[in-house]
């Protein structure tokens, strides 16, 4: 306790005493503990301090010195009530503190651009949507354009909320090529290849007022990123993402915790998997990639239907998907696309052995639609699926993306607190 019959906080300078030293060791370490600590409650592993102490291997004295700098920093909340959600755990069988994010804490601007238009969002730990300013736009061929545009309506969102951003990220339905943060391959927008998205994000949202870093990445990747620490993904190992969004496929790995994006940031580029040699004209110039087989577009059109300008072709797809699902065009076109997918996500396991795979979008419908298929497609088409299966589960997180890219700009604060927010 401190001179205010309080817990001592991580930062406190002790006075010398006969305990001094001990307590010295033990709020460095406490201070050393924090990012740890942080990235436990975030990902709703540590509900309880009980719980907090164990996952650290801290003493009961540290982790309440963590929990009290952390919650001095306005970034969870500590509970000592008695009963609730958080159950037991401590000495004696009282009630352990309950932990929890700080609803009014600081947020992290999310962006994401698509080929129908853009979304800004403000996100907390937790990965809580805060707001969100969706766009609905005809995305240029300007990506400075386009940006400032997201990034405004971010600023807009933050001004309102008054709330304190520790950093911005943003989501592009592209390849990002590491270290420089550009689009390799913009497919499905009219942007040039290569384009510097990072560097134009970045400058928008200094030329915004906003503090913090500005980080860029793939669309799939951070949806499998925020999967695995706030959704489906939670525990998995080996977790496959794949996912189709407004336009095209992508892909994402989750290796024993961290997303893995390769040598240079291009890794699981799934979309330009052949699974129908015959098939349909892919923007990579081969022929029967997933990115075209199995795409809310190729839905549309094995359905018969031809695509208007009122909604996103995805909002089409699931529309036409869970309205008229027994009509026999409808169906028929189910049917091939997940024939599609299965071939596909077959040869991954092949090649990854994931212990789960989870899946986005539209194929989250085509999931919902015919789970026997698909997963017996998969089974019959890979050594390791037939050996018990792989867990195919659909994505659980709206927006995940978004979530994805907060991820990004939280991760300074998880890595150390205390720096990233001095």
């Amino acid at each position: 306790m401190n001179g205010n019959g309080a817990p001592p906080r991580v930062g406190d300078v002790t006075t010398p005493s006969a305990s001094g030293t001990a307590a010295r060791t033990r709020l460095e370490r406490g201070r050393g503990a924090l990012g740890p600590a942080l990235e436990l409650v975030h990902t709703g592993r540590a509900p309880t301090r009980a719980v907090l102490t164990a996952e650290l291997g801290v003493t009961r004295a540290t982790a309440g010195a963590v929990a009290a700098e952390l919650e001095a920093l306005g970034l969870i909340r500590v509970d000592s009530r008695p009963g609730g959600a958080g159950g037991t755990g401590g000495a004696q069988g009282r009630p352990s503190h309950r932990l929890s994010v700080a609803e009014d804490g600081p947020v992290a601007l999310a962006a994401q651009v698509h080929s129908d238009g853009f979304r800004a969002a403000l996100v907390g730990l937790g990965g809580r949507i805060v707001a969100t300013a969706p766009g609905k736009v005809t995305v240029s061929a300007d990506p400075a354009q386009v940006l400032g545009a997201v990034v405004e309506a971010g600023a807009e969102l933050l001004a309102q909320s008054g709330r304190r951003c520790v950093g911005a990220g943003l989501a592009v339905p592209s390849a990002v090529a590491e270290p420089d943060g550009t689009a390799l391959n913009p497919l499905h927008l009219a942007w040039p290849a290569g384009s510097p998205v990072r560097a134009i994000f970045a400058e928008c949202v200094k030329a915004a007022g906003i503090d913090g870093p500005a980080l860029t990445g793939n669309d799939v990747n951070l949806a499998a990123l925020a999967e695995h620490r706030h959704g489906a993904g939670r525990s998995a190992q080996h977790l496959l993402c794949v996912a189709t969004g407004h336009r095209g496929v992508g892909g994402a790995l989750v290796l024993d915790g961290r997303l893995h994006s390769g040598s240079s940031g291009l890794a699981l580029e799934v979309g330009h998997l052949t699974v129908n040699p015959e098939g349909r004209a892919c923007h990579c110039g081969s022929r029967g990639c997933l990115d075209v087989e199995a795409d809310p577009l190729a839905f549309l059109t094995a359905a018969g239907r031809s695509p208007g300008p009122e909604v996103s072709l995805l909002q089409q797809a699931r529309d036409l998907l869970r309205e008229e699902p027994a009509e026999p065009a409808v169906r028929a076109a189910t049917e091939e696309l997940i024939d599609r997918l299965g071939l596909g996500l077959a040869g991954l396991v092949n090649i990854l052995n994931p212990d789960r795979i989870i899946l986005g979008g539209l194929h989250r419908e085509l999931l919902h639609a015919d789970p026997e298929r698909l997963r017996a497609v998969v089974a019959d088409r890979s050594l390791w699926g037939r050996s018990g299966g792989v867990p195919i589960l659909p994505c659980t997180l709206d927006h995940n993306s978004l979530v994805g890219a907060a991820e990004l700009a939280w991760q300074p604060v998880l890595d150390d607190p205390l720096g990233a927010l001095a």
